[in-house]
């Protein structure tokens, strides 16, 4: 389809019949939407990694599942066929459980990735169902058929060439005659030998965003709970305000530092073939949204605050740093070792800063292990600092224009600064403060500069 829209409900969007007849509604009132990217109904993928956790007695288990079966049962049961429904339903439970029996005796990355793609599998099969209820042609497609990822299990990585073909093959044929609209799952994967994976949380973004990349789309949407992208968190900041229109660096640079309207691996294949992404909300989308394009019309110097929880500061030290060459290159290739990508770096005569986030992938696991801190300790002394976060203050070209630094530094000179990070990029200047004062701080800075 020359004009193929590629459209992604998150778990909101999904949670409960009223939500999934918004969102259908949605879907039915643009006839270029022929492919949907599902995420499991809201609050289930926290549900299933609990019970992948190992640590589930048998009551909490028992918990768990009924609280599964609550969630799909109330939209199972204003739909027809239920009986059919509800045995899909079962089956899922089913396995869930017999999986989760498995994980008591000991966990892993695999199998957690096995437990929580159920979310998206469920969610999906009864989106489906209800699209067939509403008198809509509709068609359930496994995704990992054709999302074939590596084997890093817990955040998979695409094969993007081997998707593009398998697009092509299998799923362009399902809507072609131009009227089927095909429901799948985001979010899960399948490697060369089938097992399944994931491709880390918020993926189901990124999952669309690739499909839009294989099938030539002219769109993708992203539908939510709010209207489009916002200056900052508006749960956070009632002043906050929606925004029209973002380039891909900002909307890049907002969600790499914490706006969660975008997965911050979402926008790479939308760049790549330059595909415009829409977000809006599902429940109001008359209320309009934000595209993000190659460039937009307006080019601000201050356009949105963002806040990124849960970092952690590691402060490497060594005398050998003074004159050295070399120093640098191996601290930074244990990162690579580990997968680690820093966020902020500063460095003076004998010591180096970064930031790395603290964040769990599906697992539960932290993401910065002991192994990697014993592996820095061998040549350098290495002090580490929880309960940080960041704020990241996003725009254009601030450092070329006068007065940026002094606007910004008046915004939050109530606040002690653990680490400041600016200059590398035109488009950002970011703080690293105190969990606790950083919600106060990002009000004060949204009210300084973009109010």
């Amino acid at each position: 389809m020359e004009n193929l829209d590629i459209s992604k409900f998150g778990g909101t969007s999904v949670k409960d019949f009223e939500s999934m007849l918004s969102s259908y509604k949605v879907v039915v009132a643009n006839p270029n939407t022929r492919v949907v990217v599902i995420s499991a109904c809201s609050g289930v993928t926290n549900i299933l990694v609990e019970l992948a956790s190992g640590a589930c007695s048998a009551q909490k288990t028992e918990e768990l599942i009924a609280k599964l079966r609550s969630i799909h049962t109330e939209i199972i049961e204003k739909l027809d066929n239920q009986d059919d429904l509800k045995a899909n339903l079962e089956a899922h439970l089913k396995e869930i459980y017999d999986l989760t029996q498995e994980a008591n005796m000991g966990r892993s990355d695999e199998l957690t990735d096995r437990i929580v793609s159920h979310g998206e599998l469920m969610s999906t099969y009864i989106f489906t169902a209800l699209f067939n209820f509403m008198g809509t042609k509709a068609q359930w497609f496994d995704i990992r058929n054709i999302m074939r990822t590596d084997s890093n299990f817990g955040c998979a990585a695409p094969l993007v060439e081997v998707l593009k073909a398998q697009c092509q093959e299998k799923l362009l044929p399902l809507y072609a005659d131009g009227e089927s609209i095909v429901i799948t799952q985001g979010f899960i994967g399948a490697n060369s030998e089938g097992q399944t994976t994931t491709l880390g949380r918020g993926g189901s973004d990124y999952s669309a965003a690739l499909l839009g990349e294989a099938l030539n789309a002219a769109t993708i949407s992203i539908w939510t709970d709010v209207p489009g992208v916002y200056t900052t968190d508006p749960r956070l900041v009632p002043h906050a305000k929606p925004i029209s229109e973002l380039t891909y660096l900002e909307a890049a640079e907002m969600a790499t530092f914490g706006a969660k309207i975008l997965h911050p691996s979402t926008l790479v294949p939308a760049v790549r073939r330059g595909i415009p992404v829409y977000v809006g909300s599902s429940r109001e989308p008359e209320k309009g949204g934000t595209w993000v394009r190659p460039k937009t019309e307006s080019h601000p110097a201050f356009r949105a605050v963002a806040l990124r929880k849960n970092q952690t500061l590691i402060v490497l030290a060594s005398p050998k740093m003074v004159g050295a060459s070399g120093f640098l290159a191996s601290v930074f290739s244990v990162f690579a070792k580990y997968k680690k990508s820093v966020d902020l770096v500063s460095t003076s005569e004998v010591s180096i800063a970064v930031t790395l986030d603290a964040g769990t992938n599906t697992s539960g696991q932290s993401s910065i292990s002991e192994s990697m801190l014993e592996e820095l300790r061998r040549f350098c002394h290495v002090k580490v600092e929880t309960g940080l976060s960041l704020v990241a203050i996003i725009g254009n070209e601030m450092s070329n224009l006068p007065g940026i630094t002094t606007q910004a530094f008046d915004s939050i000179n109530r606040y002690a600064v653990r680490m400041i990070c600016y200059g590398a990029s035109n488009h950002n200047l970011c703080f690293l403060l105190k969990s606790d004062e950083a919600v106060a701080a990002l009000v004060e800075i949204h009210k300084h500069l973009l109010e």
